[in-house]
């Protein structure tokens, strides 16, 4: 079968027994045989190896993804498949024992128009009980259209599209948001006749409140697909504005409250009707969520205080999500800009083992930052020669780089060389060695690539390995370098604009 199963996972402790499980009946089931297993590792540290069961004479390979959550773990996945096919399951899921029989079939002579097959999803309820409000909600999976929870894509499709948003960080709507996309590229999607089971993971009290981090996702959602995309994905209206009126209700109580205490009549009046609204709108509320469920009085309870709880978590989350998507555009794929260290984000401090001397340079955090509201991936490639000079060690690098995230944020790759110039390795700029390395580590290509630097060996190396090179001249770039760039930007900030402008026209 030219197919390969891509299977992310974090490694969570409660779902190792699952995962090993879902793996062996994948292994073990019937011929036709995926081309391959791929697990991708999601963990942000490494850990304890992962349950891997006897593959059976399968290939089992596991891929390591930074923990930079599902979406660019499955990228991780498919991107290092090489068949026609590639099937997303999540690692909590059990497979039939028929599931490889029926996936071969599924895909067998599907036209070539055809971007997508969804397998059937059933979610098991308790037995002699109403089902929980969690419970009820994991259910929703069972009637989700096109979830990875069990879903196969062309990977040529999916290099088209660029595969899975990144920005999409938790396991919500990065699956629809590729639909979507499919969908308006003129794919068709459709449904095969393979089964998975999915059971419902153990929650804690405060489940459904985490659960509100969606709605920042949903703001992606709709800057990207517009205001329609419910309906698109199959999605009923949600509750946000209800959401918004209660949490506002609750803030008019609490504003008024001061007035209150003083005697104010008016302040009084305008507490006890706001309170009253809050109170109407959280009672409503938990009745909805109250009613159908098993009515204990712990079930009860965890209604009833996260009912109060939820609205302005939600509406919380809403705002950050405005915030932070305020200019995002559709996803075109991996980018990835790759920074020199010392001049360009950092002043340069001559071999420098000394965290405390980490100083950023001026606009450093807002321009990463810009990128990262954009999805872009960041690394940084520094030539670190002190180290073969025995002026610093490895170790003092790593921590001078641990301090510059301290102050810039999240690096998603590091790469540099220790090499002295006589050394003759291929990772010493100008060669492109780390630069590639760096841009395969993210499952991306040089082609998809910036790389920002102040002198020209950092253009060099760009231009070796085939990415975009933008110089950012300081006192020490030599005017001859600066003459032989094909773009220079005065500083950090309008080097990122070039990158972006590019990128989203």
């Amino acid at each position: 079968m030219s197919c390969t199963v891509v299977v992310p996972t974090i490694g969570r402790p409660s779902l190792r027994t699952v995962l090993a499980a879902l793996l062996d009946s994948i292994a073990g089931g019937p011929e036709p045989a995926p081309h391959e297993i791929i697990v991708v590792d999601d963990r942000p540290a490494h850990g304890a190896p992962l349950p891997l069961p006897d593959s059976g004479g399968r290939r089992i390979r596991v891929i390591r993804s930074g923990g930079r959550g599902p979406a660019a773990a499955r990228n991780a996945g498919w991107r290092a498949a090489a068949t026609e096919w590639v099937a997303f399951l999540d690692d909590d899921v059990v497979p039939d024992p028929d599931w490889t029989r029926r996936l071969a079939a599924d895909l067998a002579g599907l036209p070539p128009k055809a971007a997508g097959s969804q397998g059937r999803v059933s979610v098991p309820m308790p037995d002699g009980r109403r089902p929980t409000d969690w419970e009820r909600n994991t259910a929703g999976l069972a009637r989700a259209d096109w979830i990875t929870a069990d879903m196969a894509y062309r990977r040529g499709v999916l290099a088209e599209l660029g595969g899975f948003d990144e920005r999409f960080r938790r396991a919500y709507r990065e699956d629809a948001d590729l639909a979507l996309r499919a969908l308006a590229a003129g794919h068709d999607l459709v449904r095969g006749e393979r089964h998975v089971t999915h059971p419902v993971r153990a929650a804690g009290f405060w489940a459904s409140v985490r659960a509100q981090a969606g709605n920042a996702d949903d703001v992606l959602m709709w800057r990207v697909h517009g205001p329609g995309w419910r309906a698109r994905a199959g999605e009923g209206r949600g509750l946000l504005r209800r959401h918004v009126l209660t949490a506002a209700a609750g803030l008019a109580a609490l504003a008024a409250a001061p007035a209150a205490l003083r005697g104010s009549r008016a302040g009084t009046a305008a507490a006890a009707l706001a309170a009253g609204g809050w109170a109407l709108c959280t009672a409503r509320f938990a009745v909805e969520r109250i009613r159908p469920g098993p009515r204990t009085p712990g079930e009860v309870l965890k209604m009833a205080v996260t009912s109060a709880v939820i609205p302005p978590a939600a509406v919380g989350h809403r705002i950050r999500g405005l915030l932070a998507h305020r200019d995002a555009r559709p996803w075109a794929g991996p980018w990835v800009v790759l920074f020199d260290r010392d001049d360009t984000l950092i002043r340069d401090v001559p071999y420098n083992g000394d965290p405390a001397l980490v100083e950023p340079m001026p606009g450093a955090r807002r321009a990463l930052d810009r990128l990262r509201r954009h999805g872009v991936r960041i690394g940084v490639v520094s030539n670190q020669s002190g180290v073969a000079k025995g002026r610093i060690t490895a170790g003092d690098v790593r921590r001078v780089n641990a301090r510059v995230e301290e102050l810039l944020g999240r690096i998603d790759v590091w790469e540099f060389c220790p090499h002295d110039g006589d050394d003759g390795c291929e990772c010493r700029k100008p060669r492109p060695g780390m630069i590639e390395r760096a841009v395969r580590r993210l499952g991306a290509l040089p082609s998809d690539c910036a790389v920002i630097g102040d002198i020209g060996r950092d253009i060099e190396a760009a231009a070796a390995a085939g990415a975009r090179g933008i110089l950012v001249p300081t006192v020490r770039t030599r005017p001859a370098e600066i003459a032989r760039a094909l773009e220079t930007a005065p500083d950090l900030r309008a080097a990122v604009e070039l990158v972006l402008g590019r990128r989203t026209r």
